[in-house]
Formats: structure tokens, C-alpha cells, sequence
């Protein structure tokens, strides 16, 4: 500290160069964020792309194969709930006279 400086100078000049600290530190801690925000966003977009690559393939190859299966699954639930939905007869209630 100077002896030369009153001292309300003296501690603006330091609360000054404090603010200016912490702002320099909040910017790097910033960037540094994005950074590591960047770089998962890309292994993430990598692993959807290959995701899909991979379900297309499998698409093409078991393609037909499935649909057969899937129409005959698909008639055999549509039969179940055809009889599961048959009208059933509803008992005769007694009138109140």
C-alpha cells in the first residue's frame, strides 16, 4: 500500500481489482463450460447418428421377415379382442313399483 494514496483510493483501487478477478475467473469458467458442453454434444449427435445407421440396416436385412410376423401377431390380438368385446347378455332387472 502507498503512503502516498489516501486511503478510500486505496480500497477502490483494490475492490476494483477484485471485481475485475472475479470477472475474469466467471469468463473462464465460461468457456471452460462450453467446452465440455461442446464436446459431449458431439459424442451424443455421434452416437444418435449411429443409432439410426444401425436401425435402417437392421430394417432392410429383417424387413421382410417382420412384417410377416407382425400381420400374423397383429390378426392373431385382433381376434382376442373381438371376442374379449362380444356383447354379453345383460340380466333382466326387476321394476320397482
Amino acid at each position: 500500500m502507498d503512503d502516498d494514496k489516501p486511503i478510500i483510493e486505496q480500497a477502490t483501487d483494490v475492490l476494483s481489482g477484485a471485481a475485475e478477478a472475479t470477472t475474469e475467473a466467471a469468463k473462464t469458467a465460461v468457456k471452460k463450460v462450453r467446452k465440455a458442453a461442446k464436446k459431449v454434444a458431439k459424442k451424443v449427435t455421434k452416437k444418435k447418428a449411429a443409432k439410426k445407421a444401425t436401425k435402417k440396416v437392421a430394417a432392410k436385412k429383417y424387413g421382410k421377415k417382420t412384417t410377416k410376423k407382425v400381420g400374423k401377431k397383429a390378426a392373431k390380438k385382433a381376434g382376442k379382442k373381438a371376442a374379449k368385446k362380444a356383447p354379453k347378455k345383460k340380466k333382466a332387472k326387476k321394476s320397482k313399483r
